[in-house]
């Protein structure tokens, strides 16, 4: 074949792959999501990664850091698949040990996945095998791939041995590079090609209808929350400015920032959840999901913040939770001495670290069971999660949970500790500028200057605004429904023409002020002033 034989090679493996992934996918439908190659091997990929790796991604795609790493694993698996397909235009043996190694991968990563049995590695086995069938018909099969520029050509007069390229002058054209390939294998070939292509989208996204179908947004929507014994204070009337590109002051569900471990969002049946409480306790407990919603539940308005949110980043928003209160789980399962730590553990095995002491000092740390006035959403840790004021997410806010284990700090750490994260983290006073924006070029005069600033489980008390470096002045907080919130705050400037740089800090209720120092979020937020440069026209 000509010298474009290398690139068909290269299609042959990526079709044949392409058709492994389809048939992994039908059979993950079957085996559970988490069991699917490219999944489990994102899984892997996500808990193995190293630290800084992890936070450009967070740093560059934000919640779209899971798309990008499965799109990213679909193009390295891309990219092997065709070094597969040219290594079997020399050599099918080699190629078709390379789909056993693709397999072999797949099928040991889903082995690491929390809960995982011998049923998950059928999808990565099944997949290959089709694969491998795929290669042949490509390569050795009716397809038939020509080897050639792979292997010499035969001289003239050479006997003909099967496999190898025709002799000069032969069938296939006349001697030397310019040598044609025939065109009716060419059709045949990508006729083949698109075939097997169509066939492998269809059973790839036959498989992800199918993994949906299993879902639980049917459990979820058959679900009737209990009246909370003790509701959430109202909100008070101008605690949301509505001012233009501010972000407002309760985040719907839909809006709401996710950032966590799982490729794949858990579905968790409640007829079959169970929540254990066990550890260092005189009295351990497992609880059904009806047991919970059966207990008093309390609502109240909690801010959440990721320890990855840059300063003035997004990864915050306020909600109304509905739960039950861990103070009182914890007050009958009785923690032994020494039991500074409750590790939360998700049902894909993810862990995070709370300090005991947190948890029953009276603030509202709750076991959550709806958000906004509704189930939890699935991507938000239906049917129960954590919310624990005044902690960043990655040592409280556990999704889809189903373990309380009580231990000691000195005995565990939790999933992001040896990972260079701190084992505790309460979160840092911080403030942010949404109004106006860098983009924007506002007109001479008065310009509403507004945003946000959360010091949870403590409080905001002052916020102030300054312009190029010059005296502070102090904004105006909006009312706010507790401490447990961020609040809106707005300051008038009177904007003269010109390039300017507006920065803001807060002070938090026990007079402590955000420092201006930089600092990176690992290992327990950022810190420093958010500034905003615009020109004022």
């Amino acid at each position: 074949m000509s010298s474009t034989t290398p690139r068909f090679a290269a299609l042959a493996g990526i079709a044949a792959a392409a058709t492994a992934i389809g048939t992994a996918e039908v059979v993950a439908a079957l085996t559970g999501p988490r069991s699917s190659p490219l999944v489990a091997v994102g899984g892997l990929v996500v808990d193995t990664a190293p630290e800084p790796v992890k936070r450009f991604g967070i740093e560059v795609f934000g919640t779209y850091d899971k798309i990008a790493l499965l799109v990213g694993t679909a193009l390295l698996l891309g990219g092997f698949a065709a070094l597969i397909g040219m290594l079997a235009a020399r050599r099918l043996t080699v190629g078709l040990a390379g789909i056993v190694v693709f397999g072999g991968i797949g099928a040991a990563a889903a082995l690491t996945r929390a809960g995982a049995d011998a049923a998950d590695v059928l999808p990565s086995l099944l997949g290959a095998a089709v694969g491998g069938v795929a290669l042949w018909a490509f390569v050795a099969g009716p397809l038939e791939l020509d080897p050639w520029p792979w292997s010499p050509p035969t001289p003239a007069g050479s006997p003909s041995v099967p496999g190898s390229p025709p002799a000069a002058g032969g069938p296939s054209g006349p001697a030397g590079p310019g040598r044609g390939v025939d065109p009716d294998s060419r059709r045949r070939f990508l006729t083949g090609v698109g075939t097997v292509l169509g066939v492998a989208a269809v059973g790839g996204v036959a498989g992800r209808w199918l993994a949906g179908r299993q879902g639980v947004s049917a459990a979820r929507e058959a679900i009737t929350l209990p009246a909370p014994v003790s509701a959430a204070p109202p909100v008070p009337a101008g605690a949301d400015l509505a001012q233009p590109g501010l972000a407002s002051y309760v985040t719907s569900n839909r809006g709401f920032y996710r950032i966590d471990t799982a490729l794949v969002v858990p579905q968790v049946d409640p007829a079959t959840w169970q929540l254990r409480i066990h550890g260092r306790v005189r009295n351990p407990v497992t609880l059904s999901y009806a047991d919970l919603l059966a207990r008093p539940m309390v609502e109240r308005y909690v801010t959440l913040a990721c320890v990855s949110n840059e300063v003035g980043g997004d990864l915050i928003g306020n909600a109304r939770w509905l739960g039950v209160p861990i103070r009182d789980l914890l007050d009958e399962v009785g923690p032994l001495d020494g039991a500074d730590q409750v590790v939360g553990r998700s049902v894909d095995g993810w862990t995070c670290g709370t300090p005991t002491a947190a948890l029953r000092d009276g603030r509202d740390a709750l076991l959550a069971v709806g958000m906004n006035g509704e189930p939890l959403p699935v991507q938000h840790g239906f049917p129960v999660r954590m919310v624990v004021p005044g902690l960043y997410g990655y040592v409280s806010a556990c999704k889809w949970i189903t373990e309380l284990e009580l231990t000691s700090f000195a005995d565990f750490d939790a999933y992001w500790v040896p990972r260079g994260w701190s084992a505790q983290g309460p979160i840092k006073t911080q403030s942010r500028i949404d109004t106006p924006r860098p983009r924007n070029r506002p007109a001479a005069g008065p310009v509403t200057v507004a945003g946000v600033a959360w010091a949870q489980h403590r409080g905001i008390d002052r916020v102030e605004v300054r312009v190029d470096e010059g005296p502070w002045q102090q904004a105006q907080l909006a009312p706010t429904v507790s401490v447990d919130t961020w609040v809106q705050w707005s300051w008038q400037w009177p904007a003269t023409p010109g390039e300017h740089t507006l920065q803001v800090r807060a002070t938090d209720s026990t007079g402590e002020t955000q420092t201006a120092q930089r600092q990176d979020v690992a290992p327990d937020g950022a810190t420093g002033w958010h500034s905003v440069t615009l020109t004022v026209t």
